[in-house]
């Protein structure tokens, strides 16, 4: 298999070949830097394996890693080539990405080596394509978790607040917002699930950036309205008992002594009309 370089040209020479193995020696003309090798893993489907050493720019070692998974798809008539990648190789990061292959998810390792699992179909779209670009770029953008909480009040400005099963701290109702889904959409549906009500989504009371914190990866959190009701409301509640505790209507004292500084905070500016439009919450205490 060959690919004309400007300057040069690109060789894969098949240097062994079995059932269950077939290595290939990649050559820039007569200069041997690196190896491809192409391991069946089952009907279909195989893994793609490289070593370049540091003989090899990323766009040149992905040129390389195109002629095997072409190789894959039209010769061996796999419909799925996947590779492991060192999460602590942005080199071989780079190359698998410009050479189609998509970010699937991280394999963690007890000893802390982690590795990336990317992967390619015989079906995704050429990667010259408006279509292949977007697919592989978007698979390998930061996915940022979004929350979706809502500030619920009784007749007495209290403030209802969530006593949780995984962790100490109160909270707003609400929840992670899912895949695809809006911020609003995501809140309504949460506050249906964990606490059995319907709420109708008001105005957006501000949108908070929250930094990583016991564990947890940064998130953006969007805060909103949703009235007022009775106090007598929380005993038709239905929790959902692996999460929610219990719920409690709470002045700022009561959230001051139960729920985070980062949500006192917030509703302190809320309480004196100070509150912006977008809000950094501060690094709380481990």
């Amino acid at each position: 298999m060959t690919e004309a370089l400007s300057d040069g040209e690109l060789t894969l020479q098949p240097t062994s070949g079995s059932s269950e193995f077939i290595g290939f020696a990649v050559l820039v003309d007569d200069e041997r830097i690196g190896t491809v090798a192409l391991r069946p893993e089952g009907k279909h489907v195989g893994t793609l394996r490289w070593n370049f050493g540091h003989r090899a720019e990323p766009l040149l070692a992905s040129r390389a890693l195109r002629l095997g998974i072409h190789h894959a798809f039209s010769e061996l008539g796999w419909h799925r080539v996947w590779a492991q990648v060192d999460a602590d190789s942005p080199a071989d990061l780079r190359a698998a990405s410009i050479a189609g292959l998509r970010r699937e998810g991280i394999a963690r390792q007890a000893d802390g080596q982690d590795t990336v699992t990317v992967a390619r179909l015989v079906n995704d779209p050429p990667i010259a394509t408006r279509d292949g670009f977007i697919a592989i770029l978007n698979a390998g953008l930061p996915r940022k978790r979004v929350i979706g909480q809502g500030l619920l009040r009784d007749e007495r400005g209290r403030y209802l607040l969530c006593e949780l099963t995984y962790k100490r701290e109160w909270d707003l109702p609400g929840g992670v917002v899912e895949v695809g889904e809006s911020p609003a959409t995501g809140l309504v549906r949460e506050l249906h699930e964990e606490l059995g009500i319907a709420v109708e989504v008001q105005q957006l009371v501000t949108m908070n950036w929250l930094p990583p914190w016991r564990g947890w990866d940064d998130a953006c959190l969007f805060v909103f309205d949703l009235g007022t009701v009775s106090s007598e409301a929380v005993q038709a509640m239905a929790l959902q008992r692996s999460e929610i505790k219990a719920v409690h209507w709470c002045d700022l004292d009561t959230v001051r002594e139960r729920a985070t500084g980062a949500t006192a905070e917030l509703l302190e500016a809320v309480e004196t009309g100070t509150l912006p439009a977008y809000r950094e919450a501060p690094l709380q205490p481990e």
